[in-house]
């Protein structure tokens, strides 16, 4: 997927789940995306695990901290 598909698709499943507002920043988006490299399943790993970060840090928007979090996670599973 291209780096406005992953957002899409992001959008799209927080829609999904009840989610009308934005929950991830653009900058936490770009990073999942690059990583990613758009590749659904992994931008889904990394999406899931952000929103733990962003739980832990008992932030309110999943941002470049939580996402580089998130990559941290998954690299080291």
């Amino acid at each position: 997927m291209t780096q406005e598909e992953t957002k899409s698709y992001t959008v799209h499943h927080l829609k999904l789940a009840g989610r009308t507002d934005a929950l991830f920043s653009d900058e936490a988006l770009g990073l999942i995306h690059q990583v990613s490299r758009g590749l659904p399943r992994a931008v889904n790993n990394l999406a899931r695990q952000a929103l733990i970060a962003t739980f832990a840090n008992k932030s309110a928007i999943v941002d470049e901290k939580s996402a580089r979090q998130a990559i941290s996670e998954v690299d080291s599973e």
